[in-house]
């Protein structure tokens, strides 16, 4: 059963970007068929989200911890008029996140999404293909 979740720091960008949960949900599907923008190491991907209205190429990129099977977790965006890509420095925090996250088991993710430290957007097949 594939899961998605975006954790809290994710979670607080995206409500301000205007990023909506179906797009995040509809880009797990397209990473789940191999349309990944970046592998970036470390369990982590690069991912391009557009926002309502906008194409792909002005929107969003995100960074998700992934095992590219059951756990998707979005950690990490930007729009690409704030940045260009991201620090070295912060895509090894970013890294030492996913590995984190990715090593927990059903019972320690459902107790994160019960503090609310991530936040399931979708699981199961739904907006799959």
């Amino acid at each position: 059963m594939r899961r998605v979740f975006k954790t809290r720091h994710f979670a607080r960008w995206s409500r301000k970007a205007g990023l909506l949960d179906d797009a995040l949900c509809g880009a797990v599907s397209e990473m789940v068929r191999g349309l990944i923008d970046a592998e970036l190491g470390g369990g982590v991907v690069k991912k391009r989200v557009p926002l309502p209205g906008r194409g792909k190429s002005g929107s969003t990129r995100t960074l998700v911890a992934t095992n590219k099977g059951n756990r998707w977790i979005f950690v990490f965006g930007f729009e690409k008029n704030d940045r260009a890509n991201i620090a070295a420095g912060d895509l090894e925090a970013i890294q030492k996140i996913a590995a984190d996250l990715l090593r927990l088991n059903a019972h320690e993710l459902n107790a994160l999404v019960e503090t609310e430290a991530l936040q399931e957007i979708c699981h199961g097949n739904k907006n799959s293909s």
